[in-house]
C-alpha cells in the first residue's frame, strides 16, 4: 500500500467499545490521526496505520476524566499527590483537583502543575483563600472570615480555562463554628462566577467544644441552598451528614428534591465510601452523575502515628490503599449498576461537568484522541471499603494503558494495586 493510503497514526484494534456518548457497545475498531479520534468501524485495516495496536478482550472507553483529584503536590503538604500519577500513569486522561488552589495559589497551580502534567488537569477552586492546605486538617483556617468573595470570582475569571467550579465544605465540624456562611458565600462565588457549586458532604472536623450537631438537619438547610448544577459529593460517606438519615436509615426526602431540581451528585469516594451507604442509596434508586476517586496522600498512605485496630475511627482520612478509579469503576459493578452506566460516571457526564462536550469523553471522530483501555478480568476479587468491610467482585477492571492526544502511556502507578493481591 502506498504511502499515501495511511491515513491513521494508531488504530486499537478488536476491543469492546463503550462509549455513552454515542451509544456504541460493541466490538469496533478505533482510528487515531493528528491527536484526534479519526474513525470508530467494524473493521479498519491494519495497513492504513502507522502503527496498529490488538486490544482484543479489552474495554475501549473514552478518556476516564477523575471528577475528584488532589493533585497540587507539595503546595497542600501530604495531601497533594503527583498528577500523573492519578492521571495518565493510571489510565485516567483526566483529573479534576477539587479545592486545592485559591485565588492567592491559582497561579502556581498552573505554572507547577497544570503546565508541566502530561494529564490534562482542571479545577474546581476553593472558595477559601487557603485552598486546601494539608487537606483541610485545621479547622481554624477555614470559615466566614476565610472567604473573599470578589478575589475569588475574579481569579476564576482570570482563569476560567482551567477554573470550571468551586469548591465548599458542608458538615457538621464547620457547622458547629459558624453554620451554614461558608455554603452561602460559596453560593455567591458561584452565581457571580457562573460556574457549579461542589459541595462536600460528611464529618471532616471535630466538633468545636464537642457539641452535638445534628447532621441531618444541616443536610436539610444546606440542600434547599444548591440550585440545578451544582453538586453533592459523597452521597456514600461513612461519616454523619451524607445522603442515608441517621434517624430513618433512608434517604433524606430533601435529597430527592435536590435531583428533581437537577443538581447532580458526585461519588468522592476516598475515604468516605461504605458500601452499605452505597448499597442503599442506589437501591433507592439513585444513579451517581460522576464517579471521583479522590485520591489523596491521607489515604493512599499508612497514616504516621499511634493508629491500632481503631485507626478508621481516629483517623478521617484513612483508606483503603491503594486503590484508584477503576476499583471504585469496579465497586459500582459489583453493587449492581451496569457497565455504561459507570462508563458515563468517569466519561460524558463528567464532560458536560467540565462545559466540554464533544471534545472530551467521547470517542466520536473530532474529538481529542484521549482513550483509556482496561482490562476486564473475571473471577472473585476482595474488594475492602473505608469502614473495613469487605465485598467479593467477580469483575475487576484493570487499567493497561492510556492514549492522550493520540500518545500512548502504559499504566505503571504504584496506585493501581495487582489483580493477584485482591484475589479471593
Amino acid at each position: 500500500m502506498s504511502v499515501e493510503a495511511i491515513r491513521f497514526d494508531t488504530v486499537l484494534k478488536g476491543g469492546r467499545v463503550v462509549d455513552p456518548a454515542s451509544g456504541r457497545d460493541g466490538v469496533f475498531d478505533v482510528a487515531v490521526a493528528g491527536g484526534q479520534i479519526a474513525a470508530v468501524e467494524p473493521n479498519i485495516s491494519a495497513e492504513r496505520a502507522v502503527e496498529t495496536i490488538d486490544v482484543a478482550g479489552k474495554l475501549v472507553l473514552p478518556g476516564l476524566i477523575d471528577t475528584h483529584a488532589h493533585v497540587y503536590e507539595h503546595v497542600t503538604g501530604k495531601f497533594g499527590l503527583n498528577p500523573d500519577m492519578v492521571g495518565v500513569r493510571s489510565a485516567v486522561t483526566t483529573v479534576i483537583d477539587q479545592g486545592g488552589p485559591s485565588c492567592m495559589t491559582i497561579p502556581g497551580f498552573r505554572e507547577y502543575i497544570v503546565k508541566p502534567s502530561r494529564t490534562r488537569v482542571y479545577c474546581f477552586i476553593s472558595c477559601y483563600l487557603v485552598g486546601g492546605l494539608e487537606g483541610h486538617l485545621y479547622p481554624e483556617l477555614y470559615g466566614p472570615t476565610g472567604v473573599n468573595v470578589a478575589h475569588t470570582v475574579r481569579a476564576a475569571g482570570e482563569n476560567a480555562d482551567i477554573v470550571r467550579g468551586i469548591k465548599a465544605h458542608a458538615e457538621i465540624g464547620g457547622a458547629s463554628r459558624w453554620g451554614l456562611e461558608v455554603i452561602k458565600l460559596g453560593k455567591e462565588i458561584s452565581r457571580a462566577a457562573g460556574l457549579p457549586l461542589y459541595i462536600h458532604l460528611g464529618q471532616l472536623w471535630p466538633t468545636q467544644d464537642s457539641q452535638t450537631v445534628d447532621a441531618d438537619a444541616v443536610v436539610s438547610a444546606l440542600v434547599p441552598l444548591m440550585e440545578a448544577g451544582d453538586i453533592l459529593a459523597h452521597p456514600f460517606t461513612r461519616h454523619p451528614g451524607g445522603f442515608v438519615s441517621a434517624e430513618t436509615g433512608q434517604v433524606h426526602p430533601v435529597v430527592w428534591e435536590a435531583l428533581e431540581r437537577g443538581v447532580k451528585v458526585d461519588i468522592g469516594h476516598g475515604s468516605h465510601f461504605s458500601f452499605d451507604m452505597a448499597k442503599r442509596v442506589i437501591d433507592a434508586g439513585i444513579r451517581p452523575h460522576t464517579l471521583g476517586a479522590d485520591l489523596h496522600g491521607l489515604n493512599v498512605r499508612k497514616p504516621q502515628g499511634k493508629f491500632g485496630a481503631g485507626e478508621r475511627e481516629e483517623n478521617p482520612f484513612f483508606g483503603a490503599a491503594p486503590f484508584s478509579l477503576a476499583i471504585a469503576m469496579s465497586e459500582l459493578l459489583a453493587l449492581g449498576m451496569t457497565l455504561p452506566e459507570v462508563v458515563a460516571t468517569v466519561t460524558t457526564n463528567p464532560a458536560a461537568m467540565l462545559g466540554a462536550e464533544g471534545t472530551l469523553g467521547a470517542l466520536t471522530p473530532g474529538a481529542a484522541a484521549d482513550i483509556s483501555v482496561l482490562d476486564p478480568l473475571t473471577g472473585r476479587f476482595r474488594l475492602t471499603d473505608n469502614t473495613g468491610a469487605e465485598m467479593i467482585a467477580e469483575t475487576l477492571l484493570q487499567p493497561t494503558f492510556c492514549l492522550l492526544g493520540g500518545e500512548r502511556i502504559d499504566t505503571d502507578s504504584p496506585l493501581v494495586p495487582a489483580a493477584e493481591g485482591l484475589a479471593a
